[in-house]
């Protein structure tokens, strides 16, 4: 039986998660409607007020998303800290938090990219070149580790629902033949 602080701690995880990884992906369809298919090249013939709205949308969608990804980080430690599962028994956890915390630097990274494009939006100047400038820098970031790294948190969601690697009671775990 579960304590109540870990279950409370997973609903949190999985609620933010949820808005998390639709955040993302619906930021990235927004953006990507400004740029040519397969390319970082914007398209020619977007009206300048479209595209300047289409950048706000990128910049509160970031608030959102990164604050979901901070709360699910911490809801995960709390969950793994008082969890009854215990990660040698159960390798799909292991799994699992070994793939999200590892790429922990690199949403940082992309988080302070979003915080300047939200500082623009906000607080900055209404030109578009800025903002144009610091949408293709976040998308190439790293060389697509961003890419990589959303790739392992579906993998993570396959993980938990698959869950490899999970000794059954009652086995030890040499076998003797």
């Amino acid at each position: 039986m579960e304590s109540r602080t870990a279950k409370i701690a997973l609903i949190v995880l999985l609620i933010s998660s949820v808005c998390w990884l639709g955040g993302i992906n619906i930021r990235a369809m927004i953006g990507f409607d400004l740029l040519q298919p397969g390319t970082l090249d914007f398209k020619p013939n977007i009206h300048p007020f479209v595209e300047r709205a289409v950048f706000a949308l990128i910049a509160q969608s970031s608030v959102i998303v990164n604050l979901a990804y901070v709360i699910a980080w911490c809801a995960g430690i709390l969950y793994l800290r008082t969890a009854e599962l215990k990660l040698k028994q159960h390798g799909w956890l292991l799994m699992c938090a070994i793939l999200f915390y590892l790429f922990t630097p690199v949403e940082i990274y992309t988080m302070v990219l979003d915080v300047r494009i939200w500082y623009l939006d906000y607080i900055g100047s209404n030109d578009l070149v800025e903002f144009r400038k610091l949408f293709i820098h976040r998308l190439a970031a790293l060389s697509g580790v961003p890419m990589i790294a959303l790739l392992c948190y579906y993998t993570i969601l396959v993980l938990t629902i698959v869950r490899p690697l999970q000794r059954k009671p009652g086995l030890s775990s040499t076998t003797s033949g």
